[in-house]
């Protein structure tokens, strides 16, 4: 088998694997493949299969993750070092080229720290509309998508102008809330905690025309909202207070201290079909919790 197809199995294993454990396993044989080069990684797939579990809410995945971006990264540099090939080839930005690969790979100590990619750097025109600024709006799109991108100069730029079309048909290119959404794409995009927004943009994943949609709550990392949720329930916890009595019961049990010391209340948080959700604190060691 070659070692092209070999890693097209181990991401179809990837992709169906279901618990986190099984993720770390699959993740320890892709990093041990020898001979990672950019072609390799752009065939298989691999490369954006693995950078998309570094946002992973198991820290296990998304730290053997980080692991296997960083060697892939040195072994693609010292296999472009050896072969003489190019770091930034010339592509035109009207080709349709669906190639997906790796972000760049990270300079070794001997080497010069590699420039954060952008529209300028890569050499691509920036004259796609013929107006001034949309056409700045694209190239703000493109710097963001292409900061730690392996991709195809040409596909990243197909991209950037897709968004932007998206945004100038739904708000107009003169209005205020179109400079505002290419700001919070923009921003959004370009978050260092957030690849996999960038890397499901490029590879086409999030179509344009979903993410010109998107809002800054639907663009952020799976960490952000899982915190995000925690914080709104938190909110919802605290919203109640000392406002509304609390009755205390023994009918529930803390899941941290074992007790059944508690106080509860009711509250219709969703339609009115649905059942009431019941809050429930511990008085031993005020720990929360709900259920429906």
């Amino acid at each position: 088998m070659s070692q092209v197809a070999e890693l097209k199995k181990l991401v179809k294993s990837l992709q169906s694997a279901q618990v986190a454990e099984a993720v770390v396993e699959i993740l320890h044989a892709l990093k041990k493949q020898p001979n990672i080069n950019e072609a390799v990684l752009r065939e298989s797939k691999a490369g954006l299969a693995v950078g998309k579990l570094r946002s992973h809410a198991d820290k296990r995945v998304s730290d053997t993750a980080k692991d296997i971006v960083k060697k892939w990264k040195n072994d693609v540099e010292k296999a472009k070092r050896t072969t003489g090939a190019p770091k930034k080839p010339t592509v035109s930005t009207n080709a349709s080229s669906k190639i997906n690969s790796f972000p760049p790979s990270a300079p070794s100590p001997a080497t010069p720290k590699v420039e954060t990619r952008t529209a300028k750097g890569d050499g691509v025109s920036a004259n796609w509309t013929g107006d001034k600024t949309r056409d700045k709006c694209i190239e703000l799109l493109y710097d963001a998508l292409a900061v730690d991108s392996g991709a195809p100069n040409d596909l990243i730029a197909q991209r950037a102008v897709a968004i932007e079309k998206e945004v100038a048909e739904e708000l107009g290119s003169n209005s205020g809330g179109y400079k505002a959404k290419i700001r919070s794409l923009f921003v959004n995009l370009k978050d260092k905690n957030n690849p996999s927004l960038r890397e499901g943009v490029i590879s086409g994943d999030i179509p344009a025309i979903k993410f010109a949609k998107m809002t800054s709550e639907e663009m952020a990392s799976g960490e952000r909202q899982a915190a995000n949720r925690k914080i709104v329930e938190e909110n919802l916890f605290n919203s109640f207070g000392a406002a509304e009595r609390q009755a205390e019961t023994e009918a529930f049990q803390c899941g941290r201290c074992k007790q059944r010391k508690c106080r509860y209340r009711q509250a219709q948080t969703r339609s009115a079909d649905e059942p009431m959700t019941t809050f429930v604190t511990c008085t031993i060691c005020n720990n929360r919790w709900k259920f429906s």
